[in-house]
Formats: structure tokens, sequence, C-alpha cells
């Protein structure tokens, strides 16, 4: 017996040795990275600028692949099948990871069948108005609203979007009542705020702050917890009489569950390595996203915060009925 005792724990150590290369080697090859978006769209664009210095990085380039449909649930529906084997990973957002799970019926779990990776960067938000709407600020815009209850419009890019739900979130927190109007894309609905045909609008920054340096529309505050460096005149919700109305569209990295972790630790040193590269930050700026902290991009700081907001906009969204059309 003896023999055979020793000769199984030599398997063991070999197989373990050959875990430990296989680990060491990552990435042999080129990694795909799902993006579950259009090219050259709002969430395409930041995937592709990360993609390309993590290159530098792992030594293997990353290519994108765009899969599209179902609001972003193709792709990372095709990212949750994909091998656990670190050759496949998904760019995920805030509504890929957190709004989906609860409008959708999904083939699969947004929390259970992925392996975090790292935030990458999040983009906060903007109350804006028409420019003719006859208040100054957003403790008038509050007043206006409860004053005429069911009358004003709030530009939306469809039912269950991040801009309908901050709508409805607006609501509950200051009593207030006003019909949705619902675009094929929030750009759409800028249009009609500028031409003076809606009242107003939550929208990305990104969207909304060039009408506004433009003089086109009117901004009453950003959902940031500290102002913007973009827009160091427009007041925080905090100041402008909203306290604690704070949103940011997060974008992320995820792999597939049971990727080995020392693929994902690979993984995430390379995000950290590429986000403190001088021009990753300088695009990154440019499109209107702010990079978390170091200490924010671990896995566990990915798992916490998207958590969090489950625990906060599932219930909101289960409470409105919100389901996918």
């Amino acid at each position: 017996m003896r023999p055979l005792s020793v000769l199984g724990l030599a398997i063991l150590g070999f197989a373990g040795l050959i875990g430990e290369s296989a680990a060491q080697v990552y990435p042999a090859r080129p990694v795909t990275l799902i993006v579950p978006w259009p090219s050259g769209g709002p969430s395409d664009a930041p995937a592709r600028v990360v993609a390309e210095r993590m290159r530098v990085s792992l030594g293997q380039p990353i290519v994108v692949e765009n899969v599209t449909g179902g609001s972003g649930s193709a792709g990372t529906a095709r990212a949750a099948r994909a091998a656990p084997d670190g050759y496949t990973l998904v760019h995920g957002n805030f509504s890929t990871h957190v709004i989906n799970g609860a409008v959708f019926k999904l083939p699969y779990d947004v929390q259970k069948d992925f392996a975090p990776i790292s935030l990458l960067g999040q983009q906060s938000f903007a109350i804006v108005g028409r420019k003719n709407l006859p208040v100054e600020n957003l403790v008038g815009l509050i007043t206006w609203l409860k004053a005429n209850p069911d009358k004003a419009s709030q530009a939306t890019g469809g039912p269950g979007g991040m801009p309908h739900l901050m709508g409805l979130h607006f609501q509950k927190l200051t009593g207030t009542r006003f019909n949705f109007v619902p675009y094929r894309g929030t750009a759409v609905g800028i249009n009609d705020l500028v031409a003076g045909h809606i009242d107003f609008m939550i929208d990305a920054t990104n969207n909304v702050l060039p009408h506004v340096q433009a003089g086109t529309i009117r901004a009453y505050a950003v959902t940031a917890k500290t102002r913007l460096p973009s827009a160091p005149d427009i007041p925080t919700v905090d100041e402008a009489g909203l306290p604690g109305f704070h949103f940011s569209s997060w974008q992320a990295l995820f792999a597939p569950k049971d990727t080995p972790e020392p693929v994902i630790a690979k993984l995430q040193a390379a995000v950290a390595d590429t986000l403190t590269d001088a021009e990753v930050r300088r695009r990154l700026a440019d499109l209107g996203q702010d990079i978390f902290p170091r200490e924010a991009q671990t896995p566990a700081a990915l798992a916490t915060l998207q958590q969090a907001d489950i625990a906060k906009w599932w219930p909101l969204i289960n409470e409105a009925n919100i389901k996918a059309e």
C-alpha cells in the first residue's frame, strides 16, 4: 500500500505544479472582452480604452466583441456560458448587472454566475430643465412640481432605464407627481428639452453638459457627492436641497463564475495598472468617466457595490412593476 500512497502523493503534487504553471503563464493567447452594447456607444468607448491598455500589462491583446440585444442581456448571457478560464470576460455596468436582473427573466443570475474583477469608472447624472422653466434652483423645481401635480413631464430613455428609475426615486423622496415621457434614447429627449417640449430630465452628465454650457438648458444639480471638475459651477444634490439623492452609473469587468482566483488576481492587477496610466485617465475623463480610487478597484469592492445597488433598486423596480417589454 505504501508505494501506492507515495505514487498518489506524487500525482497530486504534479497536478498542483501544473495548475500553478497554468496560472503563471496566463494569458497564453488573446482574451475576448464581450461588450453587450453597440460599437461606438457610451459603454463601448470606455471598454475599448481599458482593453487597449491592458494589453501592455497582460502581454496579450484583448479583443473587443460587441454582442448586442436584450438591453445588454444577450452578450452578458454569452459570457455567463463561457468557459471559466479567463479568456472570455464581459464589460458590465449598472444596467447589465443590476437593472436587468429585476426587469428580465434571464437565463443566468447577475450575481451568482459571474466572478467580479474590478470597477473601472463611474458617471454621475444631472438634473436639468428647459431654459424657460420658471424656477431658479432645485428647491424651486421641487416646489413647482408639488404645486403642479401630474402636469410636468420628465423625458426618459424608456421604462426601466436609469433616467426612469431616478425619476421614480425622485418622486418618492420629494412627494411629487409628474409624467414620464419615454423616448428611443435620451438624446432625442434632450432635443425636445432644448425645444421646450419637455420640462426636465435626469441624465448622464456627458449627454447634458454641452447643452448646459451652450445655455440652451438649465442645470439644477449633479447626483455626485462632490462637485464635478467638468462642471464646478453646478451644485451637488446635497448642496441644492435634496441630500442623499446620489447616483452614478458604474462600469466594471466580470469573468464567468469559477474562474481561478490566480487568473482573477492577474486581471485585477492589469486593470489597476491600466487605470494609473495618464493617457487612459485623460481619455476616460473625456468620456465623462470618473475613475474609481485604487482601494475600490478590487473584486470585493465590485461585489459590495453591486449587492448594495441591488438592495436599493430592485424593491423600487418591483414596486413600480417595471418589466421588459
